[in-house]
């Protein structure tokens, strides 16, 4: 089933035209200059309670819901796990979960980023794993992270969803991101400075000027093609980075490094075919430059996925988060 027929399925009584009708609208209304990080500073990011949606089978020591939050309301689902036994004081640390692209139209809460998710699970976090907009049964328009603030609007309202559960130590919450949730988790450590500490994995991290001048891979053949086009009306009302340097960088998480309230940890694979290694090796640098606390692993030979050596960065994310959270 197509993108287009399956949000006609979700959305029930609405046609066809009108579903199209609501997809050109949304795309109207996006400005990219709405990415600023000082303009998402001035929102607020409340979430809400988080509903129970669908109970699952649980993990080896942790219980596992389909729930949902609202994210300018939307209504936004997300995958929690929740560890068993007795909080400890003030509630257990926890992690949201920014997962990379995949085609909204095929995603499902329940598949991808389980070995990733259950790793922290299992080690004792609270784990919220959203499903941005537009991605399975969420709510709202898939414009994509890069050129619209939707994706970026609803992981701040997953953090805002946790730090309401009770089950939840406010004071304790980081982020993990991989690929495009790594552009996310950047993004939202920069915006608030209480995140105590982020993971990134094969992140796209990158500012504007090398993420349209050195990223060389074409755009997944799934991205419609007026979700590209978002760039295009972008570069085409503000100029390019090279053109307009100001303009772009305050767009980037980049430009805000010395607002982190915490440390990050960075992972790729040298192999990897889809994020330049380049974006990894930038922000080192430039968070050293910062006076932040880093910590980078380069992967010899390895994938976007880090899948020859899943098991040691997975160990190093939940040590990291153990030590910062």
């Amino acid at each position: 089933m197509n993108r287009l027929l399956l949000s006609v399925a979700l959305l029930g009584s609405l046609t066809v035209p009108a579903v199209q009708a609501q997809s050109a609208a949304a795309i109207a209304k996006v400005d990219v200059a709405d990415l600023s990080i000082q303009a998402a500073r001035q929102r607020t990011y409340p979430g809400s309670a988080l509903k129970v949606v669908q109970t699952l089978a649980r993990g080896s020591n942790y219980t596992r819901q389909v729930v949902s939050y609202q994210s300018e309301g939307l209504t936004i689902y997300a995958l929690l796990t929740v560890p068993n036994g007795t909080p400890p004081k003030g509630g257990w640390p926890a992690v949201v979960f920014n997962h990379g692209y995949v085609p909204p139209a095929v995603y499902r809460t329940t598949e991808r980023y389980v070995a990733y998710q259950d790793a922290f699970a299992r080690n004792g976090f609270v784990t919220l794993k959203s499903d941005y907009r537009g991605h399975g049964r969420s709510q709202g328009e898939p414009l994509g992270g890069y050129y619209s603030p939707g994706y970026t609007t609803d992981v701040m309202n997953a953090l805002g969803s946790l730090r309401k559960d009770a089950r939840v130590n406010a004071k304790r919450v980081g982020m993990w991101g991989h690929s495009m949730g790594g552009f996310l988790t950047l993004r939202a450590m920069v915006i608030d400075p209480s995140i105590r500490a982020g993971v990134i994995w094969a992140g796209v991290v990158g500012d504007y000027h090398q993420m349209m001048t050195q990223w060389n891979n074409r755009p997944p053949a799934s991205i419609p093609q007026r979700v590209l086009n978002l760039r295009k009306a972008a570069v085409a009302k503000y100029g390019t980075p090279a053109q307009n340097p100001s303009f772009w960088a305050g767009l980037s998480a980049n430009t805000y490094l010395k607002d982190l309230g915490g440390p990050v940890q960075l992972h790729i694979g040298s192999a990897d075919e889809d994020v330049p290694v380049l974006f990894h090796t930038t922000l080192r640098a430039q968070l050293i430059a910062a006076g932040k606390g880093v910590q980078s692993y380069v992967y010899p030979g390895d994938n976007h996925n880090l899948s020859r050596h899943l098991t040691v960065a997975l160990n190093r994310s939940v040590a990291f988060f153990k030590a910062n959270l």
